[in-house]
């Protein structure tokens, strides 16, 4: 165990650089550099981003980053808590018997109403006076004649056949120099595919279907394509960026204001 921020700080220190020399070279804000010197993770922009800005920032300056991301998810990383168990109110039962109540009050109405509108059918049928017969059987034979037979139209279902998504390539380089790299499946919480620092010369390749979203530590230095096509307008402070399968690729954003 050792302490993340002193560590930091000795090595800056002793390799002669102030936090806008680090600034200009990993494009990392100085008030960052200075919140993971004093360990004031409340002042960085998320776990994901923090355990980027520990890698770029111990490998800048010659250090280990996977010692210095094994220590912080171990002493500082946030781990979900097990959701505590259902318990039942009394508050719920009470509501399901009052339900119950109103339910039967409203089926007693129901069927009051039809037996009251039976008898007034009843007692007006009563005072009709009787149909006269008709002389000829015609009338009989009609009555007696079987209701024409309908023949409903039957119309088959027309089933759409599923499309499917064919795999989009990708290509990331880095071409202009290092930058740190996050690579997710379909947006910010998707499943990781890659996390780390490009070397200058370093290429990733990722097959994906719908979506892929990246967080670049400095995206002038990547070149990337989508199924043989340049993505262009990358900037040069840190940002996202989403590919689309369908779509030509977009700007998510920077990370800070």
């Amino acid at each position: 165990m050792f302490q993340i921020g002193d560590s930091l700080r000795e090595a800056r220190t002793r390799r002669g650089f102030s936090p806008a020399d680090v600034h200009k070279a990993i494009r990392i804000r100085e008030r960052y550099l200075t919140a993971l010197e004093e360990e004031r993770w409340d002042m960085l922009p998320g776990e994901a981003y923090t355990k980027g800005f520990l890698r770029t920032y111990s490998e800048h300056l010659g250090l280990n980053g996977q010692l210095y991301i094994d220590e912080y998810n171990a002493r500082i990383a946030r781990h979900d808590e097990e959701a505590p168990p259902f318990v039942p109110h009394a508050s719920v039962d009470g509501r399901h018997l009052q339900r119950g109540v109103l339910m039967t009050l409203a089926a007693i109405l129901v069927v009051g109403a039809a037996v009251a509108g039976l008898a007034a059918w009843r007692l007006a049928g009563s005072s009709t006076p009787p149909r006269t017969q008709s002389p000829s059987g015609a009338g009989s034979v009609a009555a007696a004649a079987p209701p024409p037979t309908v023949t409903a139209k039957t119309t088959s279902a027309v089933t759409t056949p599923a499309v499917s998504t064919a795999p989009v390539f990708t290509r990331i380089s880095a071409a202009r120099g290092r930058c740190w790299l996050l690579v997710r499946v379909g947006g910010p919480n998707g499943a990781l595919l890659y996390e780390g620092v490009l070397e200058q010369g370093q290429v990733k390749l990722f097959h994906f279907t719908t979506k892929l979203w990246l967080r670049m530590g400095r995206p002038s230095a990547l070149d990337i394509t989508v199924a043989g096509k340049t993505v262009g307008g990358l900037s040069a402070s840190p940002s996202n960026l989403v590919l689309r399968s369908n779509v030509v690729p977009t700007r998510a954003g920077a990370l800070t204001p």
